[in-house]
């Protein structure tokens, strides 16, 4: 069974992923002279961090440690060494965390080189180098600097009407974000935006999570907000009115201004999107299937979880770009006007924890609704007349993830409940 799930390693912080991590430290340490190190701000980062120095120094690898910084921040210092590794749990709860491997170009590390990995570690054929090769940890200070001055090279730096209100919830974001928007000359209202080993409302950037967010972007008049997940490879919205913007909407709006000929996302995503104007190619749940696929030929891609990838930039999702770039289109367009005029259809999108039945078994069950199409890219979608249905393993947390889309709400809410009633009744 392979260590990685959809988006890097990632489990409860104990001795288990202490001790993984000096393994995947070694498994690099041979293979890579230099390897540059982030981390987010979560009380277990630095223990996770230095068990993977200690790991890669043993190996006889030079390591560098950036510190504290989001993941598309070390993704994009990953360019001035071998590879990159970020020590992060990303949206999961705050007693999780985990590992996330980046390529130079910053595309996620691909299925040959994980498995290597999971071929070292299983097989129990890791060693140390000889001593007088092993190395010493350096110190990297210059990546959010870095990061910062290459995304203001790409935008307009007089955004001097509008108002952002910004909540990194005490991830690392605080680090840039903020300060990014006010270099564009944004005014900025900055909350949750100091680092902090204690998230202060729920770390993933979803709608219930962030209607402290909403109302001080209705109270301060705000043109919008702004909000990240842990490390920053998420960012999501929410309109003057206080209302949060679907990831599917977000994707469109990005499109429609960046105009791709090929857009990647992946197959959870809204019907909607097939009215743009370009090719839409769907791929495997997972920002790493979506940078994949665009280092094809795509020019832009991303999740409606809030994971928008900017070749331009980098194949690691950039919520600071992301951040940077909406602010641009704000400035021309009231976000909330153009969330309004996308056309939209009912979608619900849920999870199902202790489902007991194998894959094989919930497939059986749910073509009893007499699909016309039955899609296997990523678990089971269920294609119908006027709309689908999804269900997949998370791949990040025990549980099954089920998304309906129909052309009518009462539609949705009923094929949803059914799947439901489906997947957790016994028999």
């Amino acid at each position: 069974m392979s260590l990685f799930g959809s988006s890097g390693i990632r489990r409860v912080a104990d001795q288990e992923l202490l001790y993984l991590s000096v393994k995947v430290g070694l498994s690099l340490g041979r293979k890579y002279k230099s390897v540059v190190i982030g981390s987010d701000t979560r009380s277990s980062s630095e223990s996770v961090k230095f068990a993977l120095i200690s790991g890669l120094l043993a190996g006889g690898c030079r390591a560098y440690d950036a510190g504290i910084i989001p993941t598309p921040t070390l993704a994009f210092a990953a360019r001035d060494f071998n590879a990159g590794i970020m020590v992060t749990a990303s949206h999961n709860p705050p007693e999780y965390n985990g590992l996330k491997l980046w390529n130079p170009d910053g595309s996620a590390f691909d299925i040959t080189q994980r498995n290597q990995i999971d071929e070292d570690i299983q097989n129990n054929s890791l060693t140390t180098s000889v001593w007088e090769k092993m190395q010493q940890v350096k110190y990297y200070k210059e990546a959010i600097e870095k990061h910062m001055s290459y995304i203001l090279e790409y935008f307009s730096r007089s955004l001097l009407d509008l108002k952002v209100v910004v909540d990194c919830n005490c991830g690392a974001a605080s680090l840039i974000t903020p300060r990014l928007l006010t270099e564009m000359g944004c005014e900025v209202i900055a909350i949750n935006s100091y680092n902090s080993s204690f998230f202060p409302h729920k770390i993933e950037p979803v709608a219930e999570n962030l209607t402290g967010l909403a109302e001080i972007v209705q109270a301060s008049h705000a043109s919008l907000g702004i909000a990240h997940d842990g490390d920053a490879d998420r960012m999501v919205a929410i309109d003057r009115k206080g209302r949060y913007v679907p990831g599917d909407k977000l994707l469109a709006i990005f499109a429609r201004n960046i105009k791709p000929g090929k857009l990647v996302t992946t197959i959870d995503t809204s019907m909607a999107l097939d009215e743009l104007n370009c090719k839409i190619v769907r791929t495997k749940v997972g920002d790493a299937f979506v940078s994949e696929e665009l280092k094809k030929d795509g020019q832009f891609g991303g999740e409606p979880a809030g994971s928008w990838i900017f070749p331009e930039i980098s194949y690691c999702p950039d919520g600071i770009y992301a951040a940077a770039q909406l602010a641009q289109i704000c400035r021309d367009y009231d976000l909330t006007e153009l969330v309004d005029a996308l056309p939209s259809y009912p979608i619900m999108r849920g999870s199902i924890k202790n489902v007991s039945i194998s894959l094989e078994e919930q497939e059986r069950k749910l073509r009893t609704l007499n699909p016309l199409l039955v899609d296997k890219t990523d678990g089971i979608k269920l294609i119908f007349k006027d709309g689908w249905l999804l269900i997949r393993p998370s791949g990040t947390e025990p549980k099954v993830r089920l998304t309906v889309e129909t052309k009518n709400l009462t539609s949705t809410e009923m094929l949803y409940n059914t799947a439901v009633r489906m997947l957790t009744e016994d028999k």
